[in-house]
């Protein structure tokens, strides 16, 4: 009920920001929701890192350590994923990676939640390919602050730049 009620009230500040032309923050502001602290953006900036880190180490269970219990991963060209334990799985099948880098490109947020948008490379080599592929993507996230201050991912969707084959 509390997320519920946090992107409800998330969603009617980004309403009543854009139809009064005020400033998203002084909405916010109004309502008594803060914008993210600059010790907020360096933990969501940490987090990236560690997921890069973790990746590159083929750590899949310190990477799904950073999802929250009930999350949700939507991978391009396939079924939402939803659970930690789902995501690790899935992880675990994912083709082996070479090469493994994302570029973040914007993080904000209000109170509780944040949304982290960015760019990334990686280099897979799937089961039968005759050699590697090389992919860019784009992805958002939705974060949530947890009870001990720190930030675990809760909504994951990642799109390849790549196009399908015919």
């Amino acid at each position: 009920m509390k997320k519920l009620f946090m992107i409800t009230a998330l969603v009617f500040l980004l309403c009543f920001a854009f139809s009064c032309q005020q400033p998203v923050e002084e909405a916010a502001e109004e309502v008594g929701v803060m914008a993210l602290s600059e010790e907020d953006i360096a933990a969501n900036k940490a987090l990236t890192e560690a997921y890069v880190q973790g990746i590159n180490a083929n750590d899949w269970a310190a990477v799904t350590a950073l999802y929250t219990e009930d999350a949700i991963l939507m991978p391009p060209n396939q079924p939402l994923v939803q659970g930690r334990e789902a995501i690790l799985a899935w992880a675990e099948a994912f083709p082996p990676l070479t090469e493994f880098d994302l570029t973040l490109v914007e993080i904000d947020g209000f109170g509780d939640l944040a949304y982290v948008r960015g760019t990334g490379a990686m280099t897979m080599t799937p089961e039968g390919a005759p050699e590697p592929i090389k992919d860019k993507v784009k992805y958002i996230e939705i974060r949530r602050k947890q009870d001990d201050g720190s930030w675990l991912i809760a909504i994951d969707i990642m799109n390849s730049d790549l196009t399908l084959p015919e």
